[in-house]
């Protein structure tokens, strides 16, 4: 079987952003979805228009790729209003559950959640936003003792500083200066546990701590290493967890390890280098018995950076956890 790997997955449309799932036995992938806009890039996310989800699946690594249309759109979600970034999916009781943020009528980032029968969708919105939720790039991780933990949160755009007193604060100048600077901790992503309906919090989020090599907190001056969007969480075969994320304007998807699956996380090294174009976003599954990265660059549109594609490779990890980066 021919392999994608390094290749635009998708063609025929803009993609970015990919969560990946492994559900009946195939590979189902919900991307965000790129439109051409006039948007100017504010650091606030104006350039970015996009207002609906598709999911793919394949069959097999390498087989080909089906399109199983539009499965939620902005206007068929009662609270929301624009910006339906990037997603993630889950399986749970029978149903399988989309996870999305999206502003809502006050251009508040929101978290919200649709459901379906089959992992392909049409998805259905609930009536209202996650209770307690905020930020965007929900990523959700289901434990061996099936506890389901949604993880969260984005820089600039994606609000994150604007919630650190507890309530939203609108930016008070550029994007990103209301944050930590210098020597002070980085801000981590958030997490809270799902309920056992997969539709609310259990508690109010919670700040994950990324560590350094001599067990300090990241600082906010470290941008080659410090939380910016993108978290993500999985289970190696060595009993730990490791979170991968963005470092944002540095273009690092970095890893860090802990012994469970609230943290403390600490850093690690680097999953992948610097992409063509602004933003990188990945996601790590497994699939009969080997590790792929799903992740996007910029390659269909010669490097514009709000349309995006696309793109997956095989990764190599030791058994203690060690990933070799990858250099696209």
């Amino acid at each position: 079987m021919k392999s994608n790997f390094h290749k635009p997955l998708v063609t025929h449309m803009y993609t970015a952003d990919p969560s990946v799932h492994v559900f009946d036995g195939k590979i189902y992938i919900y991307p965000s979805h790129d439109l051409e806009n006039e948007g100017l890039d504010d650091g606030k996310g104006d350039h970015f228009k996009m207002v609906d989800y598709h999911v793919f699946s394949m069959d097999d690594v390498g087989a080909p790729l089906v399109d199983h249309g539009q499965v939620l759109h902005v206007k068929d979600v009662p609270w929301a209003e624009s910006r339906m970034w990037d997603c993630d999916a889950a399986g749970k009781n029978g149903k399988y559950y989309l996870y999305f943020p999206a502003h809502d009528k006050n251009g508040v980032f929101r978290l919200g959640v649709a459901t379906s029968d089959k992992p392909s969708g049409p998805f259905k919105a609930e009536p209202n936003y996650i209770p307690g939720s905020y930020s965007i790039d929900p990523a959700i991780f289901t434990d061996s003792d099936n506890e389901s933990y949604m993880y969260f949160g984005g820089l600039w755009g994606g609000q994150l500083e604007c919630w650190q007193t507890g309530k939203f604060v609108p930016f008070g100048g550029a994007a990103g200066e209301n944050g930590p600077k210098g020597d002070e901790p980085a801000m981590g992503p958030r997490y809270a546990k799902l309920s056992d309906d997969m539709l609310s919090f259990k508690h109010e989020p919670k700040e994950i701590l990324i560590l350094d090599e001599n067990g300090a907190p990241i600082k906010a001056s470290d941008n080659d290493r410090r939380f910016f969007e993108a978290p993500c969480v999985y289970k190696y075969t060595n009993g730990k967890y490791y979170m991968i994320y963005s470092t944002g304007d540095t273009h690092f998807i970095a890893y860090a390890e802990s012994e469970s699956p609230t943290g403390p996380f600490t850093y690690k090294g680097k999953v992948l280098e610097p992409v063509s174009g602004w933003t990188n976003h990945a996601y790590i599954t497994e699939f009969k018995g080997k590790w792929y990265l799903f992740y996007h660059d910029c390659e269909l549109s010669n490097g514009v950076t709000p349309l995006r594609n696309l793109k997956y490779t095989e990764l190599e990890i030791s058994r203690d956890g060690v990933i070799t980066t990858v250099k696209p």
